[in-house]
């Protein structure tokens, strides 16, 4: 049956279907889902960008403690009549479809989030596309992609009202994110270290690492946010802007660093880089552009 899906898919291929399962799967993808996220959470809403922040951060690393746990091969390593397309993205095992849990994760919280029907009809159309873009593109099984919707969109249902309910209480928001985020750095550094010396089986545990050490930057910039900054995001449009794009700037540098540093070296590469993306996102940036591009705390 899975392999009856996958054929279907192989034999509508063109060029044009190419395009598009590209975008698709695009879209799903860390870049353009943290350029959509930072904008939500420096110019729109603290709240809604936290949790939407979370429910995604706690999807991907259930989906990567799954992937560890069932170590399951890609359809192009086991199927000659599949061809696998955009490799670059198939790190790790199969199960579950990491593009499918992040999409399904990101987009169901954004329609939590804002509640607009428009939106909300957007975001499901958004959900099904990249999950079948990752059948279309021969880097997942069927149940893979099943498995990434039901772990995405359920952990947002779980998750997101208590998430946005903690967030208004400032003492248990700063002890929350603390917790999770010595949790979370340290449990990374541990894999980082494994990988280094490798003690552990680096496609299941490495995408796990980067999660992890995300996490860890990232929960720890909420509680000094928390605890040092408490910046606004009320401003002009102009200034918004201006935040957004020099702060994106600053994304795509911290990225861009594994040109420099190979990702081999786990601690001073990915560890380093992850833990400083998650830090520069949710602390690190709004303090140093607290007086300039941040209007004053309320």
């Amino acid at each position: 049956m899975q392999e009856t899906i996958l054929l279907f898919f192989q034999n509508i291929g063109s060029p044009f279907m190419d395009s598009l399962a590209n975008v698709a799967s695009a879209v799903g993808e860390q870049t353009f889902v943290i350029g959509v996220m930072v904008y939500i959470l420096w110019n729109l809403d603290k709240n809604k960008g936290f949790t939407i922040c979370s429910t995604l951060l706690f999807s991907v690393i259930s989906m990567g403690m799954l992937k560890a746990i069932v170590r399951a091969p890609r359809p192009f390593q086991v199927l000659e009549s599949v061809d696998g397309k955009r490799l670059a993205t198939a790190t790790g095992y199969s199960f579950p479809s990491g593009h499918t849990t992040t999409g399904s994760s990101f987009y169901s919280s954004l329609a939590f989030a804002y509640k607009k029907r428009a939106l909300s009809i957007l975001c499901a159309v958004m959900i099904v596309l990249v999950g079948t873009s990752r059948l279309y593109l021969g880097v997942h099984w069927p149940i893979d992609v099943f498995g990434g919707w039901v772990l995405g969109i359920g952990i947002t249902l779980f998750a997101y009202s208590k998430l946005s309910a903690l967030y208004e209480d400032r003492d248990k928001r700063y002890k929350f994110t603390f917790v999770i985020g010595v949790i979370t750095f340290v449990l990374g550094l541990g894999l980082a270290i494994l990988l280094n010396t490798h003690s552990v089986d680096e496609v299941a545990f490495s995408d796990l690492m980067k999660t992890l050490a995300l996490a860890g930057g990232g929960y720890l910039g909420f509680a000094f946010e928390t605890k040092k900054v408490n910046y606004s995001v009320e401003a002009t449009l102009q200034r918004k802007l201006l935040r957004f794009l020099l702060g994106m700037v600053a994304v795509i540098g911290i990225m861009g660093l594994k040109a420099l540093i190979p990702e081999a070296l786990y601690f001073v590469g990915s560890f380093s880089r992850y833990a400083m993306l998650g830090f520069w996102v949710t602390g690190l940036y709004p303090f140093i552009g607290k007086r300039v591009l941040f209007a004053d705390a309320q």
